[in-house]
């Protein structure tokens, strides 16, 4: 769990960090947004076409070859940024390289394995390793702001870059691992020798199930791919890509316009991130007591508030509702991640999980390469960011009911539920 929440805090904001890098590359190079901001996009189709074949690597050689390769491909795309001049170089090193990488290492990567060693209180498992990206981007964004005034936003490209491979890198390598069966473990803890443990482990599944039928199926892509429940999840995940990263990339640039200052924007994408870390947390202990669509719900109207917020600093620019969308997007609105992380396992667990989840990103990254990039193409057909946070708030509307039409709950229960249900 350690390694996890380091690997989160240093590779997902690698690729946060292009909010930070945006502002000067277009103040440098003179580009439209919508052709800096395509840079993101490029990434994510990137992450689409890669996600099927990563989830085949867990599968085959696990976490330890999995992540440190991911490190180093975006270590080498912010190196080799740091040489750009045209659109298109952007688009492979920041792009392809850095977005792309990320993809092995973040949310996605992480999810392909740690469900496997928690169960009871999964949601609050992946919530407290997720949490690392927050307890990074507190340490790293303002730092990166600082840097990039005083020495450059390829000085800063430089040292992340540096800081992944002397850190990120070696770390999975040597203690990384892909199943608690690897150490002796049993699921939630406990010796694998020590039948107890596994008998009462198989009581509370069976006490949870819904659908035996369903858990009990062996499941591979074609099959999964044949259900409704898949192709909900991908509707519930992709719109709420959507509208995560398209206020990632664009936040800082939207609070520059509106008159907040350098350190202030950056202070601001610095606290959504340290925010999360309470967000991720609670909104996942949530979804273990009360269901992951409840908690989903949630984090979507975090979310939907969140561009509310946005729309409303335009008209009336001031610190306090800064602040009020920091906490709305933190706090409430990264929970998501808990819940992203719990319910593809729950649905379509065992040997071939990896595989699946491999189909689902790749289905689902279509959202987080669109958002970025359609939300530059607003702003350069209208001159604002009015249309593009309407657009937003109605995804997070979608995303809300398609998480309810997957049905995590028709399946098998959370431990709250199950509680409920016995009571």
């Amino acid at each position: 769990m350690a390694i996890a929440f380091v690997t989160m805090g240093i590779g997902v904001n690698a690729r946060t960090s292009f909010s930070l890098l945006f502002p000067p590359i277009l103040d440098e190079f003179g580009w439209s947004r919508g052709t800096v901001a395509a840079t993101f996009s490029v990434g994510f189709i990137v992450s689409t076409v890669l996600t099927p074949f990563i989830g085949a690597m867990m599968d085959k050689v696990g976490p330890r070859v999995v992540l440190p390769l991911g490190g180093l491909l975006a270590s080498m795309g912010l190196i080799f940024s740091t040489f750009a001049y045209e659109p298109w170089h952007f688009f492979i090193t920041l792009g392809a390289l850095v977005v792309g990488g990320s993809v092995f290492m973040s949310y996605f990567g992480h999810t392909l394995f740690i469900p496997n060693w928690f169960d009871r209180r999964r949601g609050l498992a992946m919530g407290i390793a997720f949490a690392g990206a927050g307890v990074g981007a507190i340490i790293i964004f303002p730092w990166m702001q600082h840097a990039i005034e005083t020495s450059g936003w390829r000085y800063a490209c430089i040292i992340i870059a540096i800081v992944m491979i002397l850190v990120l890198v070696p770390i999975n390598i040597l203690f990384q691992r892909h199943h608690p069966r690897n150490l002796g473990l049993e699921v939630d803890g406990g010796k694998i020798a020590d039948e107890s443990v596994g008998k009462i482990r198989q009581k509370n599944i069976d006490s949870r199930i819904v659908n035996r039928d369903w858990v009990e199926t062996e499941w591979t892509v074609v099959k999964a791919m044949c259900t409704s429940n898949f192709w909900w999840l991908v509707i519930a995940f992709a719109t709420a890509l959507y509208v995560w990263y398209a206020v990632q990339v664009h936040q800082t640039r939207y609070l520059l316009d509106i008159g907040i200052s350098r350190e202030g924007a950056a202070l601001a994408l610095g606290l959504v991130g340290i925010t999360g870390v309470g967000g991720q947390i609670i909104v996942g202990a949530l979804s273990d007591r009360f269901g992951r669509e409840v908690a989903w719900t949630l984090a979507l109207l975090g979310f939907l508030m969140t561009y509310v917020c946005l729309f409303l600093l335009r008209s009336y620019p001031s610190d306090w509702l800064m602040y009020v969308m920091v906490g709305l997007q933190g706090f409430i609105g990264y929970g998501l991640a808990a819940v992203f992380g719990s319910v593809p396992a729950e649905l379509f667990s065992g040997k071939n999980y990896g595989k699946i989840f491999g189909f689902i990103g790749a289905f689902s990254n279509t959202g987080a390469a669109i958002g970025p990039w359609a939300t530059g193409i607003f702003f350069d057909i209208s001159g604002n960011y009015e249309l593009a946070f309407i657009v937003a708030m109605i995804l997070c509307s979608i995303s809300i009911f398609a998480m309810w039409m997957a049905g995590p709950r028709t399946i098998i229960l959370v431990m709250g539920q199950a509680r409920t249900a016995m009571d």
